[in-house]
This record gives C-alpha cells, sequence and structure tokens, in this order.
C-alpha cells in the first residue's frame, strides 16, 4: 500500500463505529498488513501480548480498554515486558473515546480524540516499511487531499470519457488545478466569506448534479470577470457569483467549460472542500499530486516526495550559502542590508526539471526568509516583498505538473506574506493575480534555455496562448534584472541507457552526437549537465543537480566529463553518494550524489559526505575531480595489464552450453553411481553464488587429449551431443563455430594448477569487503567470477582491503546499490606502492589470518561471514589488522576515513600514469 491508500484506510476506520475486540485488527490491516498476518495473530500464533492486547513483533503493541483508562492503559503497554523483548516500536491505547500513542524508538507521542486519530496516521507510516519525515509525520493534510483529489480526478474521467484522451486532458488538468486554488483561497480569506466556493456549489447545484458543471463554471466566469466599470453587468454574471472577487493571472482565462459530475462526483468534490486547505504545503503537495493526472504514474501516488533537508542539499551550498553569510556580515549596516536586498531581487532560479515545483518553492521561501530578517533589521517589517515569482523558472514536460508548479509558487508567496507581513496585507495585495509565465511545458532537452531564462536586459518577445500552455518558443517576459545572478537546479530524471526510449536516446544524440560517439551509453541526466555548462557560456551562471552516481564512476566519466570540462565548467560542490529516498513502502531509495558546476576559478571548493553517525562532513579544497573527490582530474581508464606488478586477474570460464555440462549435487551423485569411471571429468564449478552463498555446483570438464574418450563414453558421449546441437542452433556464428568442439568450453581463461583467487563480479554494498576466496586447482571458475590463478597470496590481501573496495566502488560503478567489479577498471588500475619482500610476507600472513578466521567458523558461508550485524569477532580483527597493514604501506599509519583513502590512491594513480 502506498500512503495515500492507507490515508484512505485509516480515515475510514476512523469513521466506523468503534468495535472495542475488533479494532486492533482492522488498525493493522489498514497500514498493509496482510490477511494471513491478521489471521496469525487473531488465533494467538503471532501475538506476544502479556496483557491481552495484540502485539506484532517489531512493530506495535496495541491495546483497547474501557472507557477512561486510556493513560493507564497505555502506561501498561509501556511497561510490558513483552513490548521490550519483542521489540515494538509503537504503542497504542485507546477507548473508543481517546486515543494515545507512543514511538518508543524517539519518544513523539500522539494524543486526540478518537474520531481524529485519521490526522496522525502520517505518525505510524513506520508500520508500513515507510520511512517518513517529520513534514508528513506532522502535517498528513497533503497526503490525504492527494487521495481526494485523486477519487474525484478518476470519477470525473468515468463521467467525461470525452475528456480522457490526449487532446483533452490538458482541459481536465487545468480544471483541477482551479479547484485545488478555490479550496485553499475560501479557506484562508482570499475569497471574502467562509467555505465561499463549496458552499455555493452544495447551495446552487442540484442533489443529483445534473447542473453541477454549470453551476462551477458560472464562478469561473466571473473570477475572470473584473468587478470595476459595470463588466459583470455587461457579462451577465449571476447575482450568486457576483460575490466572488476577480482573480486574473490567466487562472481563469479562456475557456470555463467544465466536465459533468456524477452525484458521486459532486459528492467528493464536497467532501474535498470540507478539508482544511490551511494545512496545504507547498513544499509537499505539489510533488504528492503530480501522480493524480498521469496513468502510469498513479500506482506510485503518494510517493513522489523530495524533503525539504535534500532539496537544500542543492540550494544551500548553490547560493543560500552566501546569502545568509552576507547577512551575518551586513549586521544591523542598514546599507549593507538594502545591497543585500537588491541582490537578492534579482536572483533568478532556474529548474529545466521542475516537475511540480519543489525546488523553486523552497528556493523562494528561503529567499522570502532571509528578506524578512533584513526587512526586520532595518525597521520595515511590512514592506512589500521585492523578490518577484518570475524571477523562478522552469522547464517541465508534463502539463499538469506545470500547473501545480505555479499554483505551488502562487500559494507558496501568499503564506509568506502571511508569515512574514501579517494575514491583512497579505490578503489586501493577492488578487488579482499577476499574468505572468513562467513554468514553460516543453521537452528540457530540446528547449533553448536562454528564451525560457535569458541573460539580462536581453528581451523575449514571442507570444504566449495563455497561462500555462505556453509553446515551444517560451515565455513572454523581459527581464530588468541587470546584474543579477541566474542559478540551475533541480532532480532530472536519471535513466540509465538500457531504459531509455528512442525519444530520450535522441535527445543526447542531439546534445552530445557532435562531440562523441559515446552518448548512447550515458545517463539521460547527463543531457542536464551538458545544457547547463553550455548556457553558463552565455549567461554567467553557477548550476547544481542530483544525478545518479553512476556518471561519477566506471566507464561514463572519461565519456560525460571531459565534454563538461572543455566548456569551462568547474566542479564547485558536491554531495557524494547517498540515498535519495521517497515515501515508497520498504522503500530502498535510489543513490545519487549531488554535483554543482560553475565558471567561477575558485579555490574554496566543498565536498559534503556522511560519516559513520550519518552526519554530514564538510572537506573545503581547491579542486575536485569528477570521481568527487580531492585532487586534479584524472580519468581513470582500462587497462589491459595492472599498473602495480600484479597478478593478472582474468574472467572466468563460458561454457555455452545450453547447461548440458552442469551438473547438481544430486545429478553428479547419480552420475558417478552409475559411471564412477569418470569423477575426474566432474569437477567443482563456482559461480558468485555458489562462492558466497556456499552452494556447491559441478561441470563436465574435458581437455583436448581426453576428447576421444569422451566421445566413445556411453555418458559424455551424450553431453557432447547436446553441446553441439545447442550451440549449431545459436544465431551467433562464433558459438556456431565452436559445435566443432563439443567437448570444451567456449571460453577458456585459465585454470590453476596450485590454487585461484576467485573475486565476485557483483557484490553487497551492505558488506564492509568484497567477497573472495582460495580455491583448490580443480575448481573451475564461472564467468560470473573473475580469477587470479596460482598467483602468491598477498594479492588476496589487497582485494580483501578497505583501500580497494573504496577504489572500486569509486571507479567501478555500482549495479544498483552493489558494486560491480572489473578487472580492467578496478584491479588493473589498482595504484599500490611498491612492495619490498618485508611487504608482500605481512600481507601474505594477513590474508592466511583471514582465511583461519573463515576456517574456525565452519561451515558458514561468505554470505554468513560477512553479514554486517553478525560478522564474528576475530573475523573482523583479522580484516582490520589486514586493512593497517595495507594502509601502513601507502602513508604509514591508518587512514582517517574513505575521503582520505581516495585522495592518495587518486594521487598515487597520477604518479603511475
Amino acid at each position: 500500500m502506498n500512503a495515500v491508500e492507507i490515508e484512505e484506510a485509516v480515515s475510514r476506520l476512523a469513521e466506523a463505529p468503534f468495535d472495542i475486540g475488533e479494532f486492533p485488527y482492522a488498525f493493522l490491516e489498514a497500514f498493509g498488513n496482510k490477511e494471513t498476518t491478521i489471521r496469525r495473530l487473531r488465533t494467538g500464533n503471532t501475538n506476544q501480548s502479556d496483557i491481552g492486547g495484540v502485539l506484532q513483533r517489531n512493530n506495535i503493541h496495541i491495546k483497547t480498554c474501557a472507557v477512561g483508562e486510556v493513560p493507564a492503559t497505555l502506561a501498561t503497554l509501556r511497561g510490558s515486558p513483552k513490548t521490550t523483548a519483542q521489540k515494538a516500536k509503537f504503542i497504542l491505547a485507546t477507548d473508543g473515546s481517546e486515543f494515545q500513542a507512543e514511538n518508543l524508538v524517539d519518544g513523539s507521542t500522539v494524543a486526540c480524540a478518537y474520531p481524529d486519530f485519521h490526522d496522525h496516521f502520517g505518525f505510524f507510516l513506520p508500520l508500513a516499511g515507510i520511512t517518513t519525515v517529520r513534514q508528513i509525520s506532522e502535517n498528513a493534510f497533503d497526503i490525504k487531499a492527494t487521495g481526494r483529489l485523486n477519487r474525484l480526478y478518476i470519477e470525473l474521467l468515468k463521467e467525461n470519457p470525452d475528456w480522457d484522451t490526449e487532446a483533452r486532458r490538458a482541459d481536465l488538468n487545468h480544471f483541477m488545478a482551479r479547484l485545488i486554488f478555490c479550496f485553499f483561497a475560501e479557506d484562508t480569506s482570499i475569497f471574502h466569506g467562509e467555505q465561499l466556493f463549496t458552499a455555493t456549489i452544495d447551495q446552487m447545484s442540484a442533489r443529483d448534479s445534473s447542473n453541477t458543471h454549470e453551476v462551477i463554471s458560472e464562478l469561473f466566469r466571473a473570477m475572470n470577470t473584473p468587478v470595476r466599470n459595470k463588466c459583470r453587468e455587461a457579462a451577465g454574471i449571476k447575482s450568486w457569483a457576483n460575490s466572488f472577487p476577480y482573480v486574473n493571472g490567466g487562472m481563469f482565462s479562456d475557456s470555463v467549460e467544465v466536465p459533468r459530475f456524477s452525484k458521486i462526483a459532486r459528492s467528493y468534490l464536497l467532501h474535498i472542500g470540507n478539508l482544511d486547505w490551511t494545512k496545504i504545503n507547498p513544499d509537499i503537495f505539489g510533488s504528492m499530486i503530480q501522480a493524480v493526472a498521469d496513468d502510469e504514474e498513479r500506482g506510485a501516488l503518494g510517493m513522489h516526495y523530495t524533503s525539504v533537508p535534500n532539496i537544500l542539499k542543492v540550494l544551500n551550498p548553490l547560493f543560500l550559502d552566501d546569502l545568509r553569510a552576507r547577512l551575518d556580515e551586513a549586521g544591523d549596516n542598514a546599507r549593507k542590508l538594502l545591497n543585500l536586498r537588491q541582490r537578492i531581487a534579482r536572483i533568478r532560479v532556474f529548474d529545466p526539471a521542475c516537475g511540480s515545483g519543489n525546488f523553486l518553492v523552497i528556493a523562494y521561501k528561503e529567499m522570502r526568509s532571509i528578506e524578512a530578517v533584513i526587512n526586520e533589521r532595518r525597521g520595515e517589517r511590512e514592506r512589500k516583498s521585492d523578490i518577484p515569482l518570475t524571477n523562478f523558472r522552469g522547464i517541465e514536460i508534463r502539463h499538469f505538473s506545470c500547473e501545480i508548479a505555479r499554483l505551488a509558487l502562487i500559494i507558496a508567496k501568499y503564506q509568506c506574506d502571511v508569515l512574514h507581513r501579517g494575514q491583512q496585507l497579505a490578503l489586501a495585495e493577492f488578487l488579482p493575480l499577476e499574468a505572468a509565465n513562467w513554468i514553460t511545458r516543453g521537452n528540457a532537452l530540446r528547449l533553448d534555455w536562454l528564451s525560457v531564462c535569458p541573460p539580462t536586459n536581453k528581451g523575449v518577445k514571442l507570444r504566449a496562448d495563455d497561462l500555462f500552455e505556453t509553446p515551444l518558443e517560451q515565455a513572454e517576459i523581459d527581464f530588468e534584472n541587470e546584474g543579477g545572478e541566474t542559478y540551475i537546479c533541480g532532480n532530472p530524471p536519471y535513466l540509465g541507457s538500457k531504459w531509455q526510449s528512442s525519444e530520450q536516446k535522441e535527445d543526447l544524440k542531439d546534445i552530445f552526437g557532435p562531440d562523441t560517439d559515446n552518448w548512447k551509453s550515458l545517463d539521460y541526466v547527463s543531457g542536464w549537465f551538458m545544457k547547463a555548462a553550455e548556457f553558463s557560456k552565455y549567461s554567467p551562471s553557477d548550476s547544481a543537480f542530483v544525478a545518479t552516481n553512476s556518471i561519477c564512476q566506471g566507464l561514463q566519466v572519461p565519456m560525460l566529463w571531459p565534454l563538461l570540462f572543455a566548456k569551462g565548467v568547474k566542479i564547485a560542490f558536491a554531495y557524494t553518494s547517498f540515498k535519495w529516498a521517497n515515501l515508497a513502502t520498504h522503500n530502498a531509495g535510489v543513490i545519487v550524489v549531488i554535483v554543482g558546476l560553475s565558471q567561477r576559478n575558485s579555490t574554496d571548493k566543498r565536498i559534503y559526505s556522511s560519516d559513520s553517525d550519518n552526519n554530514i562532513v564538510e572537506k573545503r579544497t581547491d579542486h575536485i575531480n569528477a570521481y568527487l573527490v580531492a585532487g586534479s582530474h584524472v580519468e581513470i581508464k582500462q587497462c589491459r595489464i595492472p599498473i602495480s606488478n600484479l597478478a593478472p586477474m582474468l574472467f572466468g570460464n563460458m561454457p555455452r552450453d545450453g547447461g548440458s555440462f552442469i551438473l547438481s549435487t544430486s545429478e553428479r551423485d547419480v552420475v558417478l553411481k552409475t559411471h564412477p569411471e569418470i569423477s575426474a571429468f566432474i569437477r567443482p564449478y563456482l559461480g558468485s553464488e555458489q562462492m558466497i552463498q556456499g552452494k556447491p555446483r559441478w561441470c563436465v570438464w574435458i581437455e583436448d587429449n581426453q576428447r576421444e574418450y569422451a566421445e566413445r563414453h556411453p555418458f559424455l558421449s551424450t553431453v557432447l551431443k547436446r553441446v553441439r546441437e545447442f550451440r549449431l542452433k545459436s544465431s551467433a556464428s562464433s558459438t556456431r563455430a565452436y559445435a566443432q568442439k563439443p567437448h570444451r568450453f567456449v571460453q577458456i581463461a585459465g585454470t590453476a594448477k596450485k590454487h585461484s583467487l576467485a573475486i565476485a563480479k557483483v557484490s553487497s554494498e551492505k558488506r564492509p569487503y568484497l567477497p573472495v576466496d582460495l580455491l583448490n586447482a580443480d575448481v573451475i571458475v564461472s564467468d560470473l567470477l573473475f580469477a587470479i590463478y596460482d598467483a602468491p597470496l598477498w594479492n588476496m590481501s589487497l582485494i580483501m582491503s578497505r583501500m580497494h573496495i573504496v577504489w572500486i566502488g569509486t571507479v567501478c560503478g555500482k549495479m544498483k546499490t552493489d558494486f560491480r567489479y572489473s578487472n580492467t577498471l578496478g584491479w588493473n588500475t589498482f595504484p599500490v606502492p611498491r612492495l619490498t619482500e618485508i611487504n608482500k610476507k605481512e600481507l601474505t600472513c594477513c590474508a592466511e589470518n583471514i582465511l583461519l578466521a573463515r576456517e574456525s567458523h565452519y561451515p558458514a558461508t561468505i554470505a554468513d561471514l560477512y553479514d554486517p550485524d553478525q560478522m564474528p569477532k576475530n573475523l573482523k580483527f583479522a580484516h582490520e589488522a589486514n586493512d593497517e597493514v595495507v594502509e601502513r604501506i601507502y602513508i604509514g599509519r591508518k587512514f582517517k576515513n574513505d575521503s582520505e583513502r581516495l585522495e592518495i590512491l587518486f594521487r598515487n594513480y597520477e604518479n603511475k600514469e
């Protein structure tokens, strides 16, 4: 269940009659517990409560009680030994009249009347595996409103199938934006009269909904007609609509056609209007609602939330930190404060992938907050803001998101005026709205950004059709911000090359095609970086985007970053990899970086990273390279042989046999029971899963000098026949050619005489060290592993070191969040200082100690041993000792952190080039 579905379920439960026996189960069901889970709790199989309640392990302890006993019952829940033993995160007590709960992890509480507990559903979202944030927990309105609007939207589409077309969907989206504005305006006194919009529809439209669309249309018409000079009289506005103000600003311009309403849709509309729209938070709401109008995204309704702290990770180092620093410097100096206010008024913030406007809204609110402090210090608290909404520009490809982005900015402006100047002045100056196009709809990678956000004193004189439906030729606004600053920011779509549509590939080809043939391998987000770098050549600007960390790792670095640096930009600041989460259940998030670009040659560059306690650590440096490491730019390119006198690492062996060579343990046992004479032909066969999980597997291995025997043997000859037939059917000519050699694997990289070191190609990011194992000579390594054959054991020490995992995590890239190993990019480029014989002996001893520590826990697998929460102490100690030996070889001591490790590794790499 997503957050919107959970809110609806909780609201239904709060509205239903209280059932003292059923409530705990109904509550858990509302948060997504399956019927089988509820059944087990009912029968007592999994109910761990010791006080007659319902206790779900690792989740919640609930108890209903008699009227008036809620506080005492909550205390009993808190003191229950089972609450602690079963690691309950929440306790909840209710009598159907009063409702109290506590989060035992952080101590936060809820206490309310029972019918109102649905307003606190965000408090309990962790029960559904949804990691929430303070804004959601404290203000559930936005999710509630999103769910209600979604139901109305779907019902309107059912009733108006002609509006459910590409040609008319924009009209429906525009209608929904108008509704949201009206709901907000009637609850914030922008419309004079309590519940004016909702009450008028309720009173003037028929109960059977037959004229609901006509009533709403008339209200829209009134709001688009000036009151002065008898304009409304001339327009024939009905008397009951005449009390509505003139809104202007294009909100109700052009067609006022309204879709027809069913009785259900009318009921939904009135229900939505009765919500408290003063609680709307434009930081959250836009992201929540943008999925309403998108059929493909509706399944993720309520998940589209970008937290304010994450947005500020982009905006603060981009320009807000500097504004705050200048504010501190200004103190109470009136002249300096005035200069700063004038500077802020000329700042343009441009998001060329603005979605529902989160980045623009947060930037506007933060700038208004700084301006308010200036006005307060200058004794001008009630002064009208100098910051125009037209300085907040965006491009968005989806029509409804454009509507919501502009609406969010309008709401943010009003709320800022109320907060910083008072409601009276905010209301007096809010209407009529200004007619201005600042959100452009279109493909940001195809549009000319200089036309959307032109350089100072260069105007754009092209006609706009209407407020929201801005043509591709952009907006009808002149800039008069002479000397102003432009900051480009946002969270563009990431999309690796495998996931891009043909149109998106054409977008990248159009941008990168003239400069490189490698554009096909670039992530889609790369296009925004290139457009921003190009923009800065013609209009001085700084930019910062959220991006997948893959653009700063692996093969994309030498493809993308030389092109960006050639445009004259440098990396001004960066956040190294972190999880960018939303409100999805059991949210895995996506691993991202934030990269800020600038044409300025500042020596004060900043790298932000998280320490072991998840605190942000700032490092200042003169240079940041494309791998987001302090130091000059280097490009790690694939090498055919190791640069550090290490043993060669080869691919494993690939059969291309249709599975005929491969045997499970049971199949092997059957074969050897019938044909014990061929035991030498059946050898252990390991891939990454077998090595890590300890799952044995076998293969038929026939040397060239054994082929004649194999072709005569009853079992082996059958295997060869199947392999030959499989290869002959292949569409690959290279595979068909190997039908002439059916006794051998197609790709044989090597086999061992003494032993081999096997390294997994893909490994979980959760493991503190790379999975590597020492294998006997008879083991055949599959193509899902890399192998070093008959190498000195000190090579294993290096592979298992923290230095190496940090290196490959940076230069090889990742598959989703897992490490993706590469011999040519990770091992062959690994910069190791020249090793003395003493160094090699020490490293060999460390590797042996790690293997002995593993052996002491036999038959535990690598997966068992390297579980970060259960790693045996002696194994952990052996690895720590290995790390210390390795790191002393580099700098004579242990490194302080991974950032320091990377700086030294890149410096050593440069020296070896």
